[in-house]
C-alpha cells in the first residue's frame, strides 16, 4: 500500500486540475503499479511520438535524480565508494543522488533508426520492449490519440513478456484504452490540450514514486 502522503500528491492533482476528477481511480492504481515496480526492483520504460517522446525524456529526467527531494545515496554504498575510490569518494557522496531506474526509448537514435532502416519503422520501439524489458517491469505508453501503432506494438509485447502496461492518453475512444493494464484518459480531445493535462499527471507520477522511496 502506498503511503498517505502519497495519496495527497493525488488529491493535490485534482485540487489544481479538477477536470482529472473522474480520472482519480485510474491514477491511484497507476500510482501503486509504479511502485510495485519499484519494491520489485523492476524499471520503468518510456515511449511516445513527436512532443510525448519528449514526454518521455521528461519523465526519465524527473525519475532518475533528484526531482522535490535531494535523494542522498545510501550509507552502505558511501562506505563502498571509500573502499574503491576513497580520495573522491566524498565528492560522489555529495553530488550523486538516489535514482529510480527509468529508460526512455526515445533517445536510442543508433538502434531505432538502424531498426527502422533494416526491419520495419513502426517496431523499434517494441524491438527495445522485447531486449530490455522483463517482468515486474512497467512500460508507460504516452499517445495523445490512443491510436499510435508504434506504441501498441510496444505495449503488445510489454504484455506478452509480463510487463504492467500503463496508457497516458486522450479522450476518445481508442485500442490503447483496451489494451493497457491501466488507462489514463484525461478528458480532452485537441493534441495540445490532452498534452497539457498529461504534463501535471506524469509530474504526480514521479512525484509520489519519489515520496513512496525516499525520505525528505
Amino acid at each position: 500500500m502506498i503511503k498517505d502522503t502519497t495519496k495527497e500528491k493525488i488529491n493535490d492533482l485534482i485540487v489544481r486540475y479538477p477536470c482529472l476528477v473522474d480520472c482519480r481511480s485510474d491514477l491511484e492504481v497507476a500510482v501503486n503499479v509504479i511502485c510495485d515496480c519499484y519494491r520489485s526492483g523492476g524499471k520503468i520504460l518510456v515511449c511516445g511520438n513527436g512532443g510525448s517522446a519528449s514526454d518521455s525524456e521528461h519523465i526519465v529526467g524527473e525519475l532518475m535524480k533528484g526531482f522535490l527531494k535531494k535523494r542522498p545515496i545510501k550509507e552502505n554504498f558511501y562506505n563502498r565508494l571509500k573502499e574503491t575510490c576513497p580520495e573522491y569518494a566524498d565528492y560522489l557522496r555529495d553530488n550523486l543522488q538516489g535514482a529510480l531506474p527509468a529508460i526512455s526509448l526515445m533517445n536510442a537514435v543508433s538502434l531505432n533508426s538502424a531498426f527502422a532502416n533494416d526491419q520495419a519503422p513502426d517496431l523499434a520501439m517494441a524491438q527495445q520492449v522485447l531486449g530490455l524489458a522483463k517482468e515486474g517491469d512497467v512500460l508507460l505508453g504516452i499517445s495523445t490519440s490512443g491510436n499510435s501503432e508504434n506504441v501498441i506494438y510496444a505495449i503488445s509485447v510489454a504484455k506478452a513478456k509480463k510487463v504492467k502496461t500503463i496508457g497516458l492518453i486522450g479522450g476518445r475512444e481508442c485500442r490503447m484504452q483496451k489494451l493497457s493494464d491501466v488507462s489514463i484518459r484525461v478528458p480532452e480531445i485537441e493534441t495540445y490540450k490532452i498534452q497539457e493535462l498529461h504534463l501535471p499527471i506524469y509530474h504526480m507520477l514521479c512525484i509520489a514514486a519519489e515520496n513512496e522511496f525516499f525520505d525528505n
